[in-house]
């Protein structure tokens, strides 16, 4: 039944205009102007409560819908931080209020799964429509569906979501909002929001610090009024015909202290208790503020209270009990009145202006104060009495859709101290908080849990402690906070080792490996491996199935690929009866441990077949990542085949592609951080550097953005590639040395090594090869037939380093140990192009002038085929070079001359000026004088073999000269200038006057008062 109050006729005191906030109203006004015209922004409003933050978000309103903004409004309540996403929750209630259950599903789009947790009520899937994934991704997931339902409605019109005391908000709204406003920028959404400083908890604060070093919100403090803005806020109250004295107007300034609300409150009070004459005497006298409440405040709602009758006194203490907000059945269950008698009792409390009407259901107190007076003023045993008949209440209304509001019940059972229930409730909410990604207050439920249970006499170290100590350590670890997240997973192992509780301690040890796994992966592997050995001991291969992938994970991590295939090919003989999820996980492990046993053909296919099986269950996050892998079918330098053709290249760039469109659209940056360095890759090598180096750039402000450290440092190897490959080996270096002390921090073995070998090589770039040898001694050298994945760069760099002592024997004899044996077909199965070339010049400096000949063209035929035009211009160079060594100079002419007009495209492709003006000078530099580049040349090769005179012809196309007014400036005849046009045209691949312009204003060329360009 919808119901519906009608306010009383009592006079209520509100001051009829905003006082004293022109600045803050100036600053939301241009902030709202800046978001109408295409910019996501936020507003923060802080200040102590009642200080006016509500009133001045109702004029930024009013200001925003009269400037064409939708609106979305929510607010945030106490018990919220014990309810994920709350207030977005409301909000999206209120958007879809009114819509069919099918237009509702319709409305949610492709996220109508994973909003269902939250709107049980509004959205009924079918059963099993759900699948779970890890953490991390769900939440991610979470993410992308409100973000998608909010953002729908700011691709059609300008939206401003307003949510009121984000100081109660929950840890995952505030996660949400700071990746809403971050992750669209480009977008017309507000983010208009009001906190109070002084309840802050040290995590809220963090938020605020991270929204402001990322330039996404501008705070606007509200200061206490002084007192001339008090007195005309109580002359506006009082009216023009009433004259308030200065003694009045200096004692409302005293009590109230500035504080809007309190002005309020206290002329409310105060004229209802003596009249309007009470305006024209000093009958208000100071009192002194309480720690939390000024003792005025609690006077006057106290006076307000005392002045209703004694039934509705009772209605208004039990809703105090309930909370902030409350629901009509549940009050009527706890007073036992029939509907009509309470609703007349709501009436006189709305009249009264203590509560309002949220909804035909639910009410909730005007402001939290007035709820904490009244439920302050009850006797403790009161509370704990109320509580209890609360808590059994709710706990049958809400049988039928519990899960939503467990976090209420936990607090009502420990505030009245029923220690079974509210440790039950607890750890029930907890885990729901998990699932719905809401660490914080996950961590809140499960204290609350462990409190009760230590209330329970109890041992701390039993069956239910341990596991909701795990719970918070879980909580804590996606958090970030490892020494808390630590000293739980200890105290849930030691209560599960008390209780003997075998399954208990498996997950514990599985959740130890995790937590280390960022720490420390030597101590990761111990834990892993001990869980594995309990697992072993259950009948449960799900938990065996678990514990086997992240055994093998560790081992990949360790650069030890060959024993992580065994445990992942049980593993997925186990998934193979019919865990589908499982499945899928195990085979895209299987596909990275074969990946780096430098089997990419066997990787492609587990790959191939997890991509499937991901698309069949719609879980894209775990889709982009194995496409992402996919994409490593394209190859790279180190794992390159030589069979590799065109198609091989084109598919892997796609499935790069997609995953990169996948990661964006599921608004994942961490996703989006690997295809980026993924395609940065694939595309270098193909001679793409613009396109390469804003991938990996951008890839790594993403990971920086979110702090993910392992994005981090595989971003910087792959600048660092980049950058040996544009022979700047200073900036190679640079980003090296960098990714080499992350991997250090985070025991990653595979990028250590990665990252070293590289840094080797940039020091022999630089003519440094003592530093070369010291920075190479700091690895174990193995001697593995094939150099794995994670082995390969390192190894390779102590080929080049003998190679460049002279000692071309031993870089031989090095090539063909990391070459593997020969097969049968006389193939090797680890040739690279890296490796081929390295090997023919072995062979050339030791004289085997032919065979070294034959390694070049076989190398040189497959890079042409791949279109791997980074690596062809070295072979055209290197091959040149020996045919010049035995006198066949027309071949080694045909070969520099390739090799210089590689060099001469590659150099097009290069953003920086002055890193392709350096790539030009040393890469020419390896080829004979005859083929080098003048200054001259070398600027016709920076401005895509544009002549000093063409340059100027398009420096004045793009001032808007016509080719009448370039030949005079010129002094040129006007068909000369038409020639120009035409050639210019044809070596920009250009279609118009129009994009010459853009091109020359993108390179930089402008033109003196003359025209001359300059």
């Amino acid at each position: 039944m919808k119901r519906s109050l009608i306010n009383g006729s009592a006079r209520t005191y509100v001051c009829p205009e905003l006082i004293g906030r022109v600045d803050a109203i100036t600053a939301l006004h241009h902030v709202i102007e800046r978001t109408a015209a295409g910019e996501s922004r936020a507003a923060l409003v802080t200040g102590d409560a009642g200080v006016g933050k509500s009133r001045l978000l109702a004029t930024a309103r009013a200001y925003a819908v009269e400037h064409g903004f939708d609106l979305v409004e929510g607010a945030c309540f106490p018990q919220d931080r014990a309810e994920p996403f709350a207030p977005l929750v409301d909000a999206l209630r209120v958007l879809l209020a009114g819509l069919t259950p099918e237009e509702i599903t319709a409305a949610c789009g492709p996220f109508a799964h994973d909003l269902q947790p939250l709107l049980p009520d509004l959205l009924v899937l079918p059963a099993g429509a759900r699948t779970t994934a890890p953490a991390e991704q769900q939440r991610r997931r979470l993410f992308a569906a409100l973000a998608y339902c909010l953002i729908d409605h700011a691709a059609r019109a300008p939206l401003l979501l307003i949510l009121e005391d984000l100081h109660w908000c929950d840890e995952a709204t505030l996660d949400f909002l700071f990746h809403i406003v971050r992750r669209t920028p480009s977008r017309p959404l507000l983010l208009l929001g009001a906190y109070r400083a002084d309840e802050l908890t040290p995590a809220r604060r963090a938020w605020l610090a991270q929204m402001a070093r990322d330039g996404l919100a501008e705070e606007i403090a509200l200061s206490p009024l002084n007192r001339d803005e008090v007195r005309a806020m109580t002359r506006a109250i009082a009216g023009p015909d009433t004259a308030v004295p200065a003694v009045v107007i200096d004692a409302l300034d005293n009590i109230a202290e500035g504080n809007p609300f309190y002005v309020e409150e206290l002329l409310t009070s105060l004229i209802a208790t003596n009249g309007p004459a009470a305006l024209d005497s000093a009958l208000i006298t100071s009192h002194d503020p309480g720690p939390r409440l000024p003792d005025s405040l609690c006077a006057a709602v106290q006076g307000r209270v005392e002045r209703l009758t004694l039934a509705t006194r009772e209605i208004l203490q039990l809703a105090a009990v309930i909370g902030r907000r409350f629901d009509f059945e549940l009050l009527s269950r706890l007073t036992r009145r029939d509907e009509h008698e309470l609703l007349a009792l709501l009436e006189e409390l709305v009249a009264a202006r203590l509560v309002t009407e949220e909804s035909g259901d639910r009410f909730a107190f005007r402001h939290a104060l007035t709820r904490h007076v009244v439920y302050s003023d009850l006797l403790i045993r009161a509370r704990v009495m109320l509580h209890r008949r609360a808590g059994e209440a709710a706990e049958q209304l809400y049988a039928p859709a519990i899960d939503q509001h467990l976090g209420d019940l936990a607090e009502h059972f420990s505030r009245a101290e029923m220690w079974d229930k509210a440790q039950s409730y607890a750890r029930r909410a907890g885990t729901r908080a998990l699932e719905l990604c809401a660490w914080q207050t996950a961590a809140e439920q499960f204290t609350r849990a462990l409190e009760a249970n230590r209330r329970t006499g109890d041992t701390p170290l039993d069956h239910t402690a341990a596991a909701a100590h795990r719970g918070r350590g879980r909580a804590f670890s996606l958090m970030g906070d490892f020494a808390r997240a630590w000293a739980d997973y200890e105290a849930a192992l030691a209560g599960a080792h008390t209780a003997g509780d075998t399954r208990e301690a498996c997950l514990g040890l599985l959740d130890a490996g995790v937590l280390w796994a960022s720490r420390d992966n030597t101590r990761a592997g111990e834990y892993y491996r001990q869980a594995l050995a309990l697992a072993r001991q259950l009948d449960e291969p799900t938990l065996l199935a678990e514990c086997l992938n992240r055994v093998a994970n560790w081992h990949s991590n360790v650069a030890e690929p060959w024993e992580a295939a065994p445990l992942l090919r049980e593993a997925l003989a186990i998934a193979e009866r019919g865990d589908r999820r499982g499945l899928a996980v195990t085979l895209d492990w299987l596909g990275t441990a074969t990946y780096l046993s430098r089997d990419l053909a066997g990787s492609t296919g587990y790959f191939e077949r997890a991509a499937a099986v991901f698309r069949e269950l719609d879980d894209r996050p775990l889709l982009a990542s194995c496409l992402t892998m996919l994409a490593t079918r394209a190859g790279s330098l180190d794992l390159l085949s030589l069979e590799a053709g065109a198609a091989d290249v084109a598919t892997g760039i796609r499935d790069g592609e997609e995953a990169l469109a996948l990661a964006r659209a599921i608004d994942s940056p961490t996703a989006e951080a690997f295809a980026l360095i993924q395609l940065a890759v694939i595309t270098g090598p193909r001679g793409d550097y613009r396109r390469a180096l804003e991938l990996a750039e951008r890839a790594l402000q993403i990971a920086e953005a979110i702090g993910h450290r392992y994005w981090m440092t595989v971003a910087l190897c792959a600048l660092g590639g980049l950058y040996l490959d544009l022979l700047d080996p200073t900036a190679a270096r640079r980003h090296l040395e960098r990714a080499r002390a992350l991997a250090r921090e985070l025991s990653m073995a595979y990028w250590v090594r990665q990252a070293t070998g590289r840094l080797a090589l940039a020091h022999l770039h630089l003519h440094e090869p003592d530093r070369a040898v010291a920075v190479l001694a700091e690895l174990p050298h193995t001697e593995r037939p094939g150099a794995p994945v994670g082995q390969w760069w390192d190894t390779y760099a102590h080929a080049r380093l003998a190679l460049t002592r002279r000692d071309a024997a031993l870089a031989l004899r090095m090539c063909d140990q990391m070459r593997g044996p020969a097969g049968a077909d006389g193939r090797r199965p680890y040739d690279t192009p890296l490796l081929i070339r390295l090997r023919a010049e072995a062979l050339t400096a030791l004289g085997q002038i032919d065979t070294a000949a034959a390694e070049f063209q076989v190398v040189r035929e497959a890079m042409r085929r791949q279109g791997t035009l980074s690596e062809l211009w070295r072979i055209h160079a290197s091959l040149g070079d020996l045919y010049r060594r035995s006198g066949r100079a027309e071949d080694a002419r045909r070969e520099f001359t390739a090799a210089r007009a590689l060099i001469e495209q590659l150099a097009a492709n290069i953003p920086d000026a002055r890193l392709r003006d350096r790539f030009l000078e040393r890469a020419t530099a390896l080829l004979p004088r005859a083929y080098r580049l003048s200054p001259a040349s070398t600027a016709t090769a920076r401005y895509g073999g544009l002549s000093a005179r063409e340059r100027d012809v398009a420096t004045l196309i793009a001032g808007g000269k016509s080719n009448g007014e370039i030949a005079r400036a010129l002094v040129l005849g006007k068909r000369t200038i038409e020639t120009h046009v035409a050639n210019i045209l044809t070596k920009l691949d250009a279609a118009s006057r129009r994009e010459i312009a853009a091109w020359a204003t993108t390179h930089g060329l402008t033109a003196d008062v003359s025209g001359r360009a300059a």
